[in-house]
This record gives structure tokens, sequence and C-alpha cells, in this order.
């Protein structure tokens, strides 16, 4: 469960054409009712100025007057494009028989579920060969719709169906008489009928060529869905047949204006954006740069999340000598982990880039990890046979059944309220002395040896921009989330880290930057981190806003009393941070009172029936490029991601290269999931999330016990029962940086021309006072108006 842009695909159209595309495919909506919009326009949150400047912006020759009038219409829902089973079901009672469309989704999605399922489900189909071959193997001896839609037929029809798959694809077009000209636009619609499985086909195709090779589960899978059509098709061509009724429909529907009945919505939703740009910009341009004059007694690295924006004020508030940066919260890493002693392997870096150094933990010394290690697979093996059982649906119940009442007090137990603090799932099968004993630490085969880590550490350390000037007591923080019962709870770790936490990446690197070996390699390389530097990791948690420290046994002298400073401080904007988070999350009558809310925010957290732990990365519209100078003291609401940039040391424009091709994306991928999750949560985003249930393995959920498999967000990430928590905006890109070196970016990179050209994401470039906006290949300058 890491964010990512539903819309990846399609990034090289122009986002208007997509948003008719998808609307005449799938009946899917790229912006918000209008209602949402006349809301804030009421609210006075869209300015006049703000539909002006997107009229201007548009070839439109509607008036402003028209479009506020238009807000007080009926607006019609979006038609997609029909399909032969939908002429079908037009024709059933379905008051009193169940719909065709929704018995070939919970067909296909019961199959898929048990075809990629490996650890939860009791029975599996073939599994050894792809997916189509085994779905139509399977239905020659599947009599559950043949009984259910009283269509005795289906199976032994089945049984023609082509061995290949796109054979049998070609087949289906031929037999259906779909004109050649009309098979994009038809396989579409067909593939957008069950597409929260394409979306999982789509993933294993992205791994596949991410390791160099290839995946053609998604061709499977649509000719899945376009066999049921053809089953459908009763092979009658009359004038008064079931196929000539669904060729006149789609030759009606395929014929509107989708982009006309658009243009109103995505005029409103530029202007929505425009509204927060320009809050944006008078923040940025009437903000006194605020340069801090003495050198920092504490550095401290945290993830670029929207989270991490609001902490960092509150910890810079606390005192001038404390300087906080900006960067990837996999830290650069490019790492794979397998915890100590278990077969596990898992990623820890963007989704985007495949891991090239592993990483496991150690205790220092070679016969105590191998005691662990025979210690924790004994305690696994034991542990994790009754996992397998409890992953079973309703198995919980089951169990107190099987063992008694004794396993009765363990499930009371967890399931009350608690104020336990965050503890990691990579200490499972540990006891605590082994937990405390073991390190994250670079395999130094894969990295190089000790000139490749320095070759790393280096890197990172640019990256960050410690080069100059590093302080006596540099705090790498990564972050994670704590919440229980919560299938999508990975989607509120770390995205840079692949949905995960980024405690791994944070001590590895600290245990790196410590090294002396990796650190006299560094002078060789003009890399000087002064003695009585020390690299301490950390860890955010972004439910409750506390941090905790790792490996400090030798902190002494003078970093002693450093680091029970900077924890002191840390606590400090830990409260201040969590005052502020307080109102959204319900909990305004605890402000002021402290300790009681920090008691509430992790009973919060750890209650099993907490469907709003935290509100992640909602409401997130901005990507911020610049020096620390430009935003500190600026409150930008938890709703920017903050990258550390100084374009003055990355004369080559290396660095910045980097960030627009790597962080950038990431970022895009973030703003568009929780994007897209708001505007269609019935496509993009997974539903109520009271509802859910794991299926495949944990692939995903299932809203209830069947339909299609559900991505996304949840609505309760979203919304909190009467208002919008996210305001669905295009990313707006902000970086202070030279004009020449963005452009040299921009033309080098087709993903990052596409992105802008095709409006998935907007950019601006600050000089100075002065703030330019990057349109159709142009910069223009976008005036602050001071106020008087």
């Amino acid at each position: 469960m890491i964010a990512v842009n539903p819309y990846w695909g399609r990034i090289d159209q122009p986002f208007e054409d997509v948003a008719a595309l998808l609307s005449r495919s799938a009946g899917s909506p790229m912006t918000l009712p209008l209602l949402d919009y006349r809301e804030a326009w009421q609210r006075g949150e869209i300015s006049e100025q703000d539909v002006q400047r997107a009229l201007a912006e548009s070839d439109s020759d509607l008036t402003v007057e028209q479009l506020i009038d238009a807000l007080e219409a009926p607006q019609p829902a979006p038609v997609l494009l029909p399909l032969l089973s939908d002429l079908l079901d037009r024709k059933r009672d379905l008051q009193q028989q169940p719909a065709w469309c929704d018995t070939i989704t919970h067909q296909i999605s019961q199959f898929c579920a048990a075809y990629f399922d490996r650890e939860q489900a009791v029975w599996h189909p073939d599994q050894a060969g792809r997916l189509y071959a085994s779905w139509r193997s399977a239905l020659h001896s599947d009599h559950s719709v043949a009984l259910l839609m009283r269509a005795p037929h289906i199976p032994a029809k089945a049984t023609a169906l082509a061995e290949d798959p796109q054979q049998q694809i070609l087949d289906a077009l031929v037999q259906l008489a779909v004109p050649e000209s009309e098979w994009p636009a038809y396989l579409q619609a067909v593939l957008m009928r069950v597409s929260g499985w394409a979306a999982w086909c789509a993933y294993l195709r992205w791994q596949a060529r991410l390791e160099g090779g290839d995946d053609q589960t998604l061709i499977d899978l649509l000719a899945i869905r376009l066999s049921w059509e053809s089953l459908l098709d009763d092979g009658a061509r009359g004038d008064n047949s079931q196929w000539a009724a669904w060729q006149a429909d789609w030759l009606q529907r395929s014929g509107e204006d989708y982009c006309g009945a658009l243009q109103i919505p995505l005029l409103w939703q530029r202007a929505h954006e425009l509204s927060y740009q320009r809050g944006l910009r008078q923040k940025l341009q009437l903000q006194p740069v605020v340069e801090v004059t003495e050198q920092p007694a504490v550095q401290a690295a945290f993830c670029i999340d929207v989270r991490s924006e609001v902490f960092r004020r509150h910890l810079e508030a606390q005192s001038p000598d404390i300087q906080t940066l900006g960067f990837a919260g996999f830290f650069g890493l490019p790492i794979s982990y397998a915890p100590l002693g278990t077969a596990a392997r898992r990623p820890q870096l963007p989704g985007l880039l495949a891991p090239v150094l592993d990483i496991t933990d150690s205790a220092g010394n070679a016969a105590r990890d191998a005691e662990i290690v025979e210690s924790r697979t004994r305690s696994l093996r034991s542990m994790l046979g009754w996992r397998v059982f409890e992953s079973v649906p309703l198995s919980t119940f089951t169990l107190v059944e099987s063992l008694g009442l004794g396993y009765l007090g363990k499930l009371v137990k967890r399931s009350l309220p608690g104020d336990a603090a965050l503890t990691s799932v990579d200490t499972l099968g540990l006891d605590a002395r082994q937990a405390y004993d073991v390190q994250p630490t670079l395999d130094t085969a894969t990295a190089g040896g000790v000139e490749g880590q320095a070759d790393i550490a280096a890197r990172v350390l640019g990256g960050m921009g410690l080069g100059e000037y590093v302080a006596p007591l540099v705090l790498l923080i990564g972050h994670g989330s704590q919440a229980r019962n919560n299938p999508h709870r990975a989607g509120l770790d770390c995205g840079a880290c692949c949905g995960q936490t980024g405690e791994v990446n944070a001590r590895a690197l600290a245990g790196l930057l410590n090294d002396p070996d990796v650190r006299q390699r560094l002078v060789d390389k003009g890399v000087i981190i002064p003695h009585n530097t020390r690299f301490v990791a950390g860890l955010h948690n972004t439910t409750t806003d506390e941090i905790t420290l790792y490996d400090l046994d030798d902190l002494t002298g003078s970093h002693a009393r450093d680091l029970q400073r900077i924890t002191a401080q840390l606590a400090a904007a830990g409260a201040s941070a969590r005052e502020e988070r307080a109102p959204a999350l319900g909990l305004d009558a605890l402000v002021g009172q402290p300790e009681a809310l920090q008691r509430a925010l992790r009973e919060r957290a750890n209650d099993w029936a907490q469907t709003r732990p935290e509100w992640g990365l909602a409401n997130n519209a901005a990507f911020i490029v610049a020096p620390r100078t430009r935003t500190r003291g600026v409150d930008l609401e938890g709703r920017s991601f903050l990258h550390d940039y100084d374009y003055r040391k990355d004369p080559d424009g290396s660095l910045l290269e980097l960030i627009m091709t790597a962080p950038m994306i990431v970022t895009n991928w973030i703003n568009m999931q929780y994007f897209a999750s708001t505007v269609d949560n019935k496509r993009f985003g997974s539903g109520n999330k009271t509802l859910h249930n794991v299926t495949g393995g944990r692939i995903g959920v299932f809203e209830g016990n069947g339909g299609d498999l559900r991505i996304g967000l949840p609505w309760q990430s979203l919304h909190d029962g009467d208002h919008w928590m996210h305001t669905p905006l295009r990313l707006t890109v902000v970086i202070d940086a030279p004009q020449a070196a963005i452009d040299t970016v921009i033309a080098n990179h087709q993903m990052v021309q596409q992105l802008l050209d095709n409006r998935w994401l907007y950019l601006m470039r600050l000089e100075g006072e002065q703030m330019e906006c990057y349109r159709e290949g142009s910069w223009q300058r976008w005036e602050a108006r001071r106020a008087g």
C-alpha cells in the first residue's frame, strides 16, 4: 500500500482529455461535484480573481457570470460507454434478479483473490499456469454462475474459448463485430469494469519491468472480462436482437460530447487550485527570508512528508540554534531489508526504483548473531502457526472455541484501549534483549566495501546539504504511523520507504556515518565530518507526534548534555504539534492539557475500532524545493512537502535533476492518489473502511465480501463525516533555482515534460521576491501584491 498516481499511464495526454476519456469509458469523474465548488465560492475560498485567471488560461468562451450561474444548475451524472452485459441488465428485473455486471465482477474478483493468494485462502485454483488459462479451466466445471443466473449454457460455451488469451481477445472482438477503429475505446471500457484487479496486474508488470523482465497478467485479465461479453452473446444479429440494440446504444453514447460536458467543472477545479496558489505565493513572497546567523548546535533531517512540516516548525521554534532539513525519508539508501534470522525481504525505497543494496540486522558479533538466529527461528516457528490460523476470517472467535477461555483473556486485552507506545514489527520473534542488541547494518559486500560505503555517505551528505558545516549532533528522523486493526496502515507510513517506517534507513545511515573507517575514506573525497560530530537515528510517530531516538549507548560527555537538551526540545515540539492537530481529530477540548492530549492520541492509535487514527497526508497541495531560510517561520498548514535545496551548492544542476525526477515524482504520486481517491472514491478509493475484508493474501481489500478489488484510500481517510479533510488540488511545485537549470531538467526528461505540459502538476520558480509560473513551455511573471 504505497501511494501511486492511478493516472500514471496517461500522463502523456492532457489532464482534460483523460478526464473526458475516463468519463466516457468508466463514468469516472476527475473533479468534485459542482456543489463542492459552490460551497468554496460562497465561503470566499475561491475569488472572482481566481475564476477570471482560470478562464484566461483556457480557450473557453464562457464568462465569469455563466460559471457562477452553473453552480446553481443540476449537474448530470457521467454516463459510461455500454457493454452488452449492461443491455442485458436493463432488461432484467434487478429488484428480483441479480445483475449480470455485478455477478461477472464478483466471479472474476473471487477467482483472482484465490489465484493470487499465497497464504490466506484454504482453496486455490491452479496457480502454476497463467491467470487466463487457470480461469478458463475452472469455468468449465464451475456451475455457480450458471445456477445463479439461470444460464446453464455457460460452462459448455466456456470450452470454446481460445486457449491463448490474445487470440481470445481477437476472437471476441470479431464475434461481437466491434469496428477496429473502436477497439481501443471498447477494450478500455471492458477493462475498467475490473479496474481494481487491473491495478494489481499493472503492479505485477511494473515490478517485473523494474527487474528487467515483463508480465502479461493484465492481458489475461482483459481476456477474462471480455470473454464474459462473448459468453453472454446469443449469436442473434437481427434488427431486434440484443446485439443490435447494444450496437445502437454504443453508437449513440460514443458520439456524445464528453469534453463539452466537463468544461465547467474543470474550470472550477482550476480556479480552486489558483486560489491555493494565490495564498501560497503571498506567504512565500511576502515572508522575509529568515537567516540564522549562528551555527546550529543541532541539525535534524526529516522526511519531506507534509506531516514533518508541522513538527519541524514547532521544533525550530524551540531555539534559533536548531536547524531542520528536508530530505526523502529513505535517506538516499537504495536498499532491501532482511530481518536477521528470517527469509523475509522487503524494499525500503521509493516504488519508482529497484533496490541495489542489502541490509540486515547485526549485534556486531558473529557468535551473538548466530545465537539470535537460532532462537528467533524457534520462536517464529511456534508463533506463526497460530498467526496463520488467526488470518482466516472470523478465526479470532474460532480460536476462542479451540483454545478455551485462556485465549479469550488475550483477545479482550488486545481489544481494550491502551496508551502503549509504537513498537516495531521487525522485533517479532525477538526477546527484549535481542531486540536491543541488533541494529540494521549495510551489507559491505553489496555496498562495495568501505570505498563503496564512503561513496554512498558522500552522496547522501551532499543531497542533504551537509557539506560546509556539520553540527556536533545530527538527527536522522524517519517516520512511521501507529495504528491497530488497519489494513491500510502502510499508506500512513513512509512512501519514500515503500510503505514501511523509516527506522531501518535512519539507523543504517547513522551507523554508516559514525563508522571511523568510512569517515577516514570521506576525507580522501574532500568530505570532512568533524571528529566530535555524532549522528543519531530517530523515528517520528506521526500519529502521536512523539520522537524515539535509537542506539544511544555510547553518547557521553558533551553529546550526552546535547542529547538531554534536544530530547526536551523534541518533547516540547511534539506537544505543540499535537495541539495544532487536535481540532482536526475532534480533540479540541484537550488543547491546553498536554498529558491528557498525548494519552488520548495514544489510545486512538491503539484502538481497534478507530477508523481515523490520524489524517496521514490529507490536504497535501505543494512541494517546495528551496533552502529552509525561505520557509522557516512560515505556517504552511501541514500541506507542503519540503525538500532542502541550495542551487549555489549545485553548480552542474545534478542534484536538482535528481529532485525533479525522483522526489517530485513521488510527491506527484501521493498527491494524485489522494486526488483520485477523493473525486472518485468508488473507483480509485476503497470505500467504507468498516466494511473491509482483507483478501488475496493481504493484496488488498474487498468492501464487504466481494465486488472488485478496492484500491486507493478509504473514505474515512479523507472525510470526517461532515466535511472533506482533503481538498483535491493538483500539486504545485515551487523551486528556488535559476531558470536555465530548471529548463535543462525539463528538456532532458520527457516524463517531467509530460507532467508539466499536460497539467498533471504545476511549476513555479522563486527568484528573490518574484515568482514565475511555468506554462506551455514558457515562464510568466506572477507579481506579489503587498497589503496597502
